[in-house]
């Protein structure tokens, strides 16, 4: 194995390093000049005060979060370490579900710090977050090769957290020709993802489970989907038996998608799509005094970084309070975050304090995260991200 860059831990730091934990921050590790000189996401090596090798993993001196593990054992970082990686990743994917739609790489969940890969059937939609994996891609393109042969590669790199890192914004065909829409196929419905111009990878594929829960409880109800994307809630409780579905969407292209989701699955009919905020829309609806059996509120992240948490919490409270008085008498409210500085706890306080605003009684029927293709990594709680609380809403009356 050729020589790595060697890190220290200072006396009494990286605790939490030593208990499984994948990261070490700058202020974990004691600096030399050889670290000042190092190529951003260069491979290193962290050892003990005998100089036994504990770990390997990526480097960079410039970000505060400075060293990603790869590995705990001292083995070589190349091809075959990739394809074992990505064979193990694929092997739970392919057990797990019939088509090969699904988040094949989970970062930190599969030992992949830095890397997400969405499937698309022959299309693998990837996102790099960090200069060790930029440095590594052609090994991980390689890996993808030997194992799917995928026809088509495209580079989602338009995210924030890549300039933590010094790295630029990009969108970018690395292979193949993408059709501006690409089909998803999901809980047995057909939807539609725009892969270059779309949310994130395209999709939101941590929803799938929490769409057929919602799916199962559809049928005769009249169901509300805020902030639907392309149409994962609601297209679904409409193929399963939803009398009238809304959808509501700020984005023209969302609906666009939702749309033509609807078409192909053969629910246009029993479809209505309205581009609005959401909470405007909300708004409208209890002017109206309109009721629904099922309200879908999947917002954007709220909190994105710590110094959000109490008024991101807040805002939960707010949208929870609104949303379940638009859910009628013994209706079901199905609200999620996707911010993973939300502990479960806090996030689900703030979601019952907004309905007990309401005077209303509420009834926990489900807690759930994301799916299988989404595993967490068990010493890193931000690997777990998803909360989605299902909730029974009935007409109460007030305390006194």
């Amino acid at each position: 194995m050729a020589a790595l860059l060697t890190l220290r831990l200072k006396r009494g730091r990286g605790k939490h390093f030593l208990k499984g934990h994948p990261w070490l921050f700058a202020g974990d590790i004691i600096p030399t000049s050889e670290h000042l000189l190092a190529q951003p996401g260069e491979l290193a090596q962290i050892v003990d005060q005998k100089g036994r090798v504990m770990a390997i993993g990526y480097f960079n001196a410039r970000a505060q979060l400075a060293f990603r593990k790869l590995s705990s054992a001292p083995e070589p970082i190349e091809q075959n370490f990739f394809i074992e990686r990505l064979r193990i990743a694929l092997d739970k994917r392919t057990k797990a579900f019939p088509e090969p739609y699904y988040r094949l790489v989970h970062a930190e969940g599969d030992n992949l710090p830095g890397l997400i890969i969405d499937r698309f059937g022959d299309t693998c939609v990837l996102q790099v977050a960090t200069w060790g994996i930029e440095r590594l891609l052609p090994q991980v393109i390689e890996a993808l090769d030997r194992l799917i042969s995928p026809k088509a590669i495209v580079l989602r790199n338009d995210f924030a957290a890549r300039e933590l890192e010094g790295l630029p914004r990009e969108v970018k065909l690395l292979r193949g020709i993408v059709p501006p829409w690409v089909e998803v196929h999901e809980n047995g419905a057909i939807y539609y993802a725009d892969l270059m111009n779309g949310q994130k990878t395209g999709w939101f594929y941590d929803q799938r489970d929490n769409r057929a829960l919602v799916a199962t409880r559809a049928e005769g109800r009249t169901v509300l989907d805020l902030y639907c994307n392309a149409g994962g809630f609601g297209i679904l409780a409409a193929k399963n038996g939803a009398r009238r579905v809304t959808l509501v969407d700020s984005s023209a292209l969302a609906l666009e998608l939702a749309h033509e989701s609807a078409r192909k699955n053969g629910v246009e009919d029993l479809c209505t799509f309205r581009k609005s905020d959401a909470r405007a829309a909300m708004e409208a609806f209890a002017r109206e005094k309109t009721r629904f059996g099922i309200v879908v509120v999947d917002p954007p992240a709220f909190i994105k970084r710590k110094e959000d948490i109490e008024p991101g919490l807040k805002a939960y409270t707010t949208l929870a309070r609104e949303a379940a008085m638009l859910v009628e008498d013994g209706g079901l409210l199905m609200i999620a975050s996707c911010s993973h500085n939300a502990s479960r706890p806090r996030f689900r306080e703030a979601v019952m304090t907004g309905i007990k605003q309401t005077g209303r009684l509420a009834t926990v029927l489900n807690y759930s995260g994301h799916g299988t293709d989404h595993p967490v990594h068990p010493h890193l709680p931000q690997s777990e991200y998803l909360k989605a609380l299902l909730i029974r809403c009935q007409d109460g009356y007030p305390e006194k």
